[in-house]
């Protein structure tokens, strides 16, 4: 399925999961092949520009129209850092579907090196250490365009001080491929 047929469809599963969860009735997923593989999926919701919810999947453990489908409605209702959406919310919604590669272990010397072998606006970071972990999007380079400073709001986002460091700091990277509703407005009508 070609990368925009495959977004349009993603798209329409996330925003029809969601609905549904408001009582509205959408199509069936479809019958496509790339939807019964397994994939690693993240969703996120933007109401007036701003985030309003995200959750995802780093490892491809289902099917990628139920990965789709199970995070659209955990960035709605069940993102801890936001209220869930209300049905008044859903229709200017917009929603941003990203399709992650597999995961790669960055090897580093220290932190420095990490630094250097970073490539804003395309790597995803996952960041652990112990039983800290958290993960920034490649859409997040859009926000915190240095490496320091993307770095450093990883940790704080795993519960580390932005200036932590160890050997044993584990951290991986990815890429995605995303669609946004804006892209496929007229598509939809």
């Amino acid at each position: 399925m070609p990368d925009r047929e495959l977004g349009g469809t993603l798209l329409r599963i996330a925003r029809e999961a969601i609905g549904a969860e408001f009582g509205l009735r959408g199509r069936s997923m479809g019958d496509h092949e790339a939807l019964d593989r397994r994939g690693a999926t993240f969703v996120t919701l933007l109401l007036d520009g701003e985030l309003r919810g995200c959750i995802g999947s780093l490892m491809p453990r289902r099917p990628l129209g139920r990965d789709v489908r199970a995070n659209a409605v955990a960035a709605a209702f069940r993102d801890p850092r936001f209220s869930p959406l209300a049905a008044a919310e859903f229709e200017t919604t917009s929603i941003e579907v990203s399709l992650l590669s597999p995961c790669e272990r960055v090897r580093l010397a220290d932190e420095e090196h990490l630094f250097s072998q970073l490539r804003p606006g395309i790597d995803g970071l996952i960041i652990e250490y112990g039983r800290r972990r958290a993960t920034f999007l490649p859409q997040v380079w859009e926000a915190l365009a240095e490496p320091r400073q993307f770095v450093a709001a990883l940790k704080r986002k795993a519960g580390l001080p932005a200036d932590f460091w160890s050997t044993r700091v584990n951290v991986s990277r990815y890429s995605v491929t995303k669609w946004k509703e804006t892209e496929f407005l007229s598509v939809q009508a």
